[in-house]
């Protein structure tokens, strides 16, 4: 199963969320575990998705697996899907009917200190100390 082209799903969540769940916040750190997971499969990532509540039948996720883009998606975890999608259930169906793979990586979430909140309120709040979008 080496060599797929994924889809990696990021769930937004509102900066005001930092201090009680700095995991759902750090959609760059929800990329760095899809990203190590991916490598350690021989996978590649070919597209990144933030998503908070989306449908899962929104023809946005399914455009690029129409194309023949997208093999498998993959999120960080459950809690990470959760927040993406108003139904896990629902887009597990959706994958399983499209044929495309569904994945969370099983990588431990990072355990964030004052500093790594710090630096995702910075990223996310001042666009001039290196926000990137994601």
């Amino acid at each position: 199963m080496g060599g797929l082209r994924v889809a990696a799903i990021a769930g937004l969540t509102p900066l005001e969320e930092l201090d009680r769940d700095p995991f759902l916040v750090d959609t760059r750190g929800q990329y760095v575990l899809c990203e190590r997971w991916a490598a350690d499969q021989g996978h590649v990532i070919t597209r990144r998705l933030v998503l908070h509540g989306l449908r899962p039948d929104h023809r946005g996720l399914w455009t690029d697996v129409d194309a023949g883009g997208i093999d498998l998606f993959v999120a960080a975890g459950e809690r990470v899907l959760a927040r993406a999608l108003t139904s896990v259930p629902d887009f597990v169906a959706e994958c399983a009917r499209r044929g495309v793979g569904l994945r969370t990586t099983g990588l431990d979430e990072p355990v964030y200190d004052a500093a790594m909140k710090a630096d995702v309120h910075r990223r996310l709040s001042m666009p001039t100390a290196g926000y990137d979008g994601c």
